[in-house]
């Protein structure tokens, strides 16, 4: 008998919810300020020159979903395109660095939400509860996630104004002297840790097998959540720049709300950390969505244990690859620092996109929808920011792919 299957129940609207609960929360509370501490004031060129790249990426990604709308996002693009071992390169990037992605988001929010010393425990917690919400099947990922994003933009709208208002009234508002400060290969690493930010639209793809008309809906959710990621990045990124200046913007371990503080509006610190809390669990309920599904897929080919691609009769979630990563997180968050998340993530993700970009070049005919223009952007500047991350995430990222294709061929020679 066969497994119950996933099935497709999301919307336009869902869909680009997801993605941008995805990206605002991994952007705007947790990227910019090692991305300060890399570039300086130059935090602005990185920012945009991520977004030329993520851009391209998420062009690629889209022609891609519209082709191939399945489960596993990237994974199941590169099988098909370039073969089995380009799509498990991807697949393996993708998960082992978003399950780091996972770690990072919830050892933010427990940095508002829980009291000194109690982070890493409550960060814990946090991944139990969201894992929860997704068993209870993607429709409820996507209710609880658009909630979230809600709270978020209002939140940030309030922040903004207040930072705006304070800076204006301020005859010591910081000034952006020095966009050229970090040099060139500090805008570069900047740039590699500000594009986990907007990774996000990734998490459409993944759903691929859960999307109502997949082939219109997918591409047009990855480009209007980009979008407006994209937005929300910029508006923010100026606010807390001029409100703390660089060195305090690298120093600070909450931006927006030592921001707020800054320019005198002590008011909105505490809306601004629900709002940083709310972000956080936006970003880690819909990764643990994206990932679960990945992990399926590749778990429904044989690259990961076959037992991961069973789906509950009920809820028509892949259950067991959600409950297996949301244990590996939880130890993760007990072990790792955010920092070290970010950049190692970072490296994951890039090899993600570069695969995705070879692949959407590679495709004729009907099926291509952008450039080729954008594809060898999106390419080569995976590549560029991959090798400019910080020397730890390199070698790390190199390592755990190599883990993985050993083992991958030690898989497939056993079964030869």
């Amino acid at each position: 008998m066969s497994s119950p299957a996933l099935q497709r129940r999301l919307g336009l609207r869902d869909a680009v919810f997801l993605g941008l609960g995805s990206m605002i929360g991994a952007g705007v509370f947790s990227a910019f300020a090692p991305a300060a501490d890399a570039a300086g004031a130059g935090l602005l060129l990185a920012l945009a020159l991520a977004a030329v790249v993520a851009f391209g990426n998420a062009t690629s990604t889209a022609q891609l979903a519209a082709v191939h709308p399945t489960s596993g996002g990237v994974y199941a693009y590169g099988r098909a395109e370039l073969g089995p071992w380009w799509g498990y390169a991807a697949g393996w990037g993708f998960v082992i660095g978003k399950t780091a992605s996972c770690a990072a988001m919830a050892l933010t929010a427990a940095a508002y939400l829980a009291p000194a010393g109690w982070e890493r425990p409550v960060a814990a917690v946090v991944v139990v509860a969201l894992v929860t919400v997704n068993l209870f099947g993607i429709t409820r990922t996507a209710l609880v996630t658009r909630a979230l994003v809600v709270v978020v933009l209002a939140v940030l709208a309030v922040a903004v104004v207040s930072i705006g208002a304070g800076a204006a009234s301020s005859e010591d508002a910081v000034g952006f002297d020095g966009l050229f400060e970090g040099g060139v290969y500090g805008t570069l690493q900047a740039a590699g840790l500000l594009f986990f930010a907007f990774a996000g639209y990734a998490r459409i793809a993944t759903l691929g097998e859960e999307v109502r008309d997949p082939q219109r809906t997918i591409p047009r959710a990855i480009v209007l959540a980009f979008a407006g990621a994209l937005v929300t990045y910029a508006v923010v990124a100026v606010a807390v720049l001029a409100a703390l200046g660089p060195d305090g913007l690298a120093a600070s371990a909450a931006p927006i709300a030592d921001a707020v503080a800054q320019v005198g509006a002590t008011w909105a610190v505490p809306v601004v950390q629900v709002g940083a809390a709310a972000a956080s669990l936006g970003a880690l309920l819909a990764l643990i969505a994206g990932i679960g599904r990945t992990t399926f897929a590749m778990a429904r080919e044989g690259d990961l244990p076959r037992a991961l691609a069973a789906v509950h009769p009920r809820w028509h979630v892949p259950h067991r690859a959600e409950l297996a990563l949301g244990a590996v997180v939880v130890a993760l968050v007990l072990l790792v620092d955010l920092r070290g998340a970010i950049g190692f993530s970072s490296f994951g993700v890039l090899l993600y996109y570069a695969v995705a970009n070879l692949a959407a070049w590679r495709q004729r005919g009907e099926a291509r929808r952008y450039p080729r223009a954008l594809q060898a952007i999106g390419l080569v500047g995976c590549v560029v920011l991959g090798f400019t991350l910080p020397w730890q995430a390199v070698v790390s990222g190199f390592g755990v792919v190599a883990v993985g294709l050993v083992l991958r061929a030690v898989r497939v020679s056993r079964r030869a």
